[in-house]
């Protein structure tokens, strides 16, 4: 399973992607100022990120998947390394489609700006 160490290296390779420690415990990675992923500060500690709502269910129904706090709602899911029985290459794609979700949200301006760079 990535550690987030390899989830930030994933995540800061990412068109547009800014990252910065929030909420004191927590580096937070956005994209046009907003939200893709979420993780702890330490080596092996959960991360979240959002999915697409048809896969929504179907993650949280693998081992060390579940529903992320406060996000669920918005259809972020959280990664308990250690428990995921999902691939490193599965989570890197999903990272990257989250990343993508987000930046698809995004006015065309906005996305047209940080495709360009």
């Amino acid at each position: 399973m990535l550690t987030n160490a390899e989830v930030w290296k994933v995540c800061r390779a990412l068109p547009g992607s800014t990252d910065q420690v929030q909420w004191e415990n927590d580096r937070v990675f956005k994209v046009g100022g907003k939200m893709f992923a979420c993780t702890g500060l330490k080596k092996s500690q959960p991360f979240s990120f959002k999915v697409e709502t048809h896969r929504f269910l179907e993650l949280t129904d693998q081992p060390g998947v579940r529903p992320a706090p406060y996000l669920a709602r918005f259809h972020w899911v959280q990664v308990i390394p250690g428990e995921c029985l999902l691939s490193d290459a599965e989570v890197r794609g999903l990272l990257r489609n989250s990343h993508a979700l987000v930046l698809s949200g995004l006015s065309g301006k906005k996305q047209r700006e940080i495709l360009d760079k």
